[in-house]
């Protein structure tokens, strides 16, 4: 495999203050065969990111090469469609597909409202 540029990788970027956040990006490090850039917001220069703080603190970002740019539920379904393992890709696509999406967006939100009450953590701050 070649080098890559940074311009032509995908970023994630989370919420690294949240211990629920970071037990799903090592879920994602663990179970995932591809992971892209995996970047805390709060160690990001968000205006070269072209993300505001509020965004930023709002979900989960992917951003990448032609203008990918995705969040919440969008955001990891994107990431499980560019996944090397057809089921995974699946599973993505599944995600992004009405009204499937409808769906994983609502849970998406809810679990972000919550996080702080889920197990592991107390050191969330509340959105």
């Amino acid at each position: 495999m070649g080098q890559e540029n940074a311009e032509s990788r995908v970023l994630l970027v989370f919420d690294g203050d949240c211990a629920f956040c970071q037990a799903c990006v090592d879920a994602g490090h663990r179970f995932l065969p591809y992971m892209p850039l995996v970047r805390a917001w709060q160690g990001l220069d968000l205006q070269a990111a072209g993300l505001s703080r509020d965004e930023a603190e709002t979900s989960v970002r992917l951003l990448g090469p032609g203008g990918l740019r995705a969040h919440g539920a969008r955001a990891v379904a994107l990431l499980l469609a560019l996944q090397p393992h057809a089921a995974w890709r699946a599973a993505g696509r599944v995600l992004l597909t009405p009204p499937v999406s409808w769906l994983a967006e609502a849970g998406y939100r809810l679990v972000s409202r919550y996080r702080h009450l889920l197990p592991g953590s107390a050191d969330c701050g509340t959105p």
